[in-house]
This record gives structure tokens, C-alpha cells and sequence, in this order.
């Protein structure tokens, strides 16, 4: 075999196993080798011989029936995070931002059509799902995930949002048109609000956190609870914290423009 054809097998063995990996998620924690493989593309024959290589690597468990994950796999993301400059320059940010407003603070980055938690400062639980570095969301469904999709090509927005949109608490946006016009508004106003969307007596407002040609490298956000009988709406609780909020992204910008 060729170095060039041996280059090739190596990067598609790679490119399948990361994507056997990647099939796990919340609604498909545990899996049979035939769901596996249909998830995948892959044949049988090919899902097992990765799956068995990661069961070897430590990365995945079987009981001889049902594969799933291990904790090694949080490895590939912690080597993600410790190396970036972006969630160590975030992180003193968000903590002087939660200090502040008195409420929890996040960051994000958008990972296809989900979003993914880089960093986070919390001042109590407000959330029956807890929440830490690593946890992934719709993007359709947070006031991070909506920054991000507004300043998105319209292809990759239409993309997401054509895979659906399911409101997970019955409030607010469950269809395509309103969302669109959302992240319109999301783009003129410059953030986001999203009230009790995601969890019942949650409310969060986010803001990007801008690159070079006005790309978004992250979003930040303060979540806050809403409490029995709270007359404040989701946009006068959101105005509160903006001002903070939007200093606190462009602290974050300055500092990686220096950190250059």
C-alpha cells in the first residue's frame, strides 16, 4: 500500500470512529450494534469493528449487548479546553460578571445545531438539569444558541432550523417562520431573550461575543428564575443585566485581540 493510500485509510478510520462516538447523545445513551451502525451509515460489520476498537481504547463499554460510552471520552474535550485560550480568557470574565448581576453566567460555542458550554459561573441551581462544561442544548431552544444561529450564513440557519423545532416547555417559538424572524431581530438588536422556553421558570438573556469580520467566536449569557406571581417581564428583567453583559463580551474581545 502507497503512503499516500495507507494517509487516506488512516483519516477515514479516524473520521468513522469519531463519528460512531459522536452517535451517542442524550436520547441514545445505550445501543444495540444494529442501532449503532443504522445511526451511522455504517454497516454492521464496520460498526462493530470500531466499536470494539473503542471498547479496547477504553472509550466505550458493553455488557454484550447495549454499548455506551465511558467518562474517557470527556478526555477528547478537556484536551479541547485546556489548550484554548478562549474558555481560560472567559472564565475570570464570567466570574466577575456573576459577582455583579448575582445571578449564573455561561458561555458558549455552537456545535452544528446544538450548543455547547465552554464556561460557567453559578450562583445557585435554578435548573432541574444541571448544567457544566461540556452540557449541550438545542440551539433553538436558548438565548446562546439563538445568538449564534442569528449571525449565521443563511444556509447553515435554514440547515437547523429545517431538522425542526420542538418547544420543550410549550412556550414560545415551535415554528420555523417566527424563528427566522427571531433571529432577525436577535441581529438588529444585537441579543437575545428567551423566556421559559427551555425550562419552566427560567429566563436568560445572551449577547455574542464578535471576531474578526463580525464572526461570532461565543455567546455569553445571564440566566435568571422567575419567580410565582413576578410582574417584571423576560424583556425588563433582560435590560437589567445588558449593560454588564455587554461589557463583559467585550472585555472578552479585547483580550483575545491582545492575546494575538
Amino acid at each position: 500500500m502507497s503512503e499516500q493510500a495507507a494517509t487516506t485509510t488512516s483519516v477515514q478510520s479516524l473520521a468513522r470512529g469519531l463519528q460512531v462516538i459522536s452517535s451517542f447523545d442524550a436520547e441514545h445513551p445505550s445501543m444495540t450494534l444494529s442501532e449503532v451502525a443504522v445511526l451511522t451509515g455504517l454497516s454492521r460489520a464496520t460498526a462493530r469493528r470500531f466499536l470494539l476498537t473503542l471498547q479496547d481504547l477504553g472509550y466505550v463499554r458493553s455488557d454484550g449487548k447495549y454499548f455506551e460510552l465511558t467518562s474517557k471520552v470527556l478526555q477528547l474535550g478537556y484536551a479541547y479546553l485546556s489548550s484554548a485560550t478562549l474558555p481560560q480568557l472567559i472564565e475570570p470574565v464570567l466570574e466577575e460578571l456573576s459577582a455583579k448581576v448575582h445571578e449564573s453566567a455561561s458561555a458558549s460555542v455552537l456545535d452544528g445545531s446544538d450548543i455547547v458550554y465552554i464556561a460557567r459561573v453559578h450562583t445557585r441551581s435554578i435548573m432541574r438539569v444541571g448544567i457544566s462544561v461540556g452540557t449541550r442544548f438545542p440551539a433553538v431552544n436558548t438565548s446562546m444558541g439563538r445568538v449564534h444561529l442569528a449571525y449565521q450564513p443563511a444556509q447553515v440557519q435554514q440547515s437547523v432550523l429545517t431538522a425542526g423545532i420542538h418547544s420543550v416547555t410549550g412556550l414560545g417559538i415551535d415554528n420555523r417562520e417566527e424563528m427566522l424572524q427571531e433571529l432577525e431581530k436577535i441581529r438588529t438588536q444585537g441579543f437575545a431573550v428567551v423566556d421559559q422556553e427551555l425550562e419552566i421558570g427560567l429566563r436568560s438573556v445572551a449577547v455574542p461575543v464578535f471576531g474578526s469580520e463580525h464572526t461570532v467566536l461565543a455567546a455569553l449569557n445571564v440566566s435568571m428564575s422567575v419567580r410565582p406571581n413576578m410582574t417584571e417581564t423576560a424583556e425588563q428583567s433582560a435590560q437589567k443585566f445588558l449593560p454588564e453583559l455587554l461589557n463583559a463580551a467585550q472585555q472578552v474581545r479585547e483580550a483575545l485581540a491582545a492575546s494575538r
